[in-house]
């Protein structure tokens, strides 16, 4: 099998268990050498463990090479000597996959500003740490002559994407982290460098909290040829992909990979307008214009 990633260096963030599992086993079985960065803590972020050792045991017991790490990434002090670490370890970073995220769900009546504050603090703060720490990484080389090839692949969901009942700390961070993405994208495109967000699918141990009967697993208890629709490395081809050289053409692009299917999403566009004739609105017309040119058969169901 030809390896698209041999000798690249990658940092893969909550990459213990589930979807990051699957990345950082994908990422290793195309020759990237991978730093298996993972806290430890439960789903709601607390704790800390050496989880990540399994994962290094898994590439290294298959001929790769990686290292555990177990930084929280939301913590800027221990993110920059993550980096340190990866640079004296392996020379360079290459490709950074932020995929480190928790869950807190509840209604918006009973969520808690903790609850909020610290699904932010992991999703947001983490990948904006990560991706600050990369850039500042991938500007130094190109200042030092060399001609960089980085890579900063993002995590979304479809609950950043079209909301999700129980989830407005959750769906508001994967909304961010997708404008993290689009800026970035936009700043270090000249570097050599490309940002991407993948929305991925996936039983793991996040969805499980969804619903009593859902049994989150690991990838690696699928066979090397075995397919399931929830598998949680099901993104996995395609972030390894994207980590290639083959896709320096592509950035700033979001793309989710749902079972089978690859879908590249749309942003927000102009979907339909009105218009007041040069003048300023009148709220009075402005709300009959609105039902019946903006919305048309639309507005009975938003009344």
């Amino acid at each position: 099998m030809p390896r698209l990633l041999e000798d690249k260096v990658a940092i893969v963030t909550g990459a213990a268990h589930g979807i990051g599992r699957g990345h950082a086993l994908e990422l290793a079985r195309h020759g990237a050498r991978v730093v298996v960065n993972d806290v430890g803590a439960s789903v709601r972020g607390e704790g800390e463990g050496k989880d990540a050792d399994e994962v290094v045991d898994l590439i290294t017991g298959r001929g790769g090479t990686a290292v555990a790490d177990y930084s929280d990434i939301s913590d800027a002090d221990r993110v920059e000597a993550l980096f340190e670490r990866t640079v004296a370890e392996f020379g360079r970073v290459d490709v950074v996959v932020n995929n480190a995220g928790i869950a807190r769900d509840r209604m918006i009546w009973n969520m808690s500003p903790d609850d909020f504050d610290t699904v932010m603090r992991v999703h947001v703060r983490g990948s904006w740490l990560t991706t600050h720490h990369a850039a500042r990484h991938f500007r130094e080389r190109v200042k030092g002559g060399e001609q960089v090839r980085g890579r900063i692949i993002n995590t979304t969901s479809g609950a950043g994407l079209s909301g999700n009942m129980g989830q407005s700390n959750y769906a508001t961070a994967k909304a961010a982290i997708v404008g993290l993405t689009l800026t970035t994208s936009l700043e270090l495109y000249k570097l050599g460098v490309t940002v991407n967000a993948v929305g991925p699918g996936g039983m793991t141990r996040l969805t499980a909290t969804m619903g009593a009967d859902l049994v989150p697993f690991e990838p690696d208890q699928l066979a090397e040829d075995e397919y399931h629709p929830m598998d949680p490395a099901g993104s996995s081809p395609l972030v390894a992909w994207l980590a290639s050289d083959e896709a320096q053409h592509v950035t700033g692009q979001v793309i989710r990979a749902i079972h089978d299917k690859i879908h590249l999403m749309g942003g927000w566009h102009e979907a339909r307008s009105i218009c007041s004739g040069e003048k300023r609105w009148d709220a009075t017309a402005l709300g009959a214009s609105i039902a019946t040119d903006l919305f048309g058969t639309r507005a009975a169901g938003l009344r």
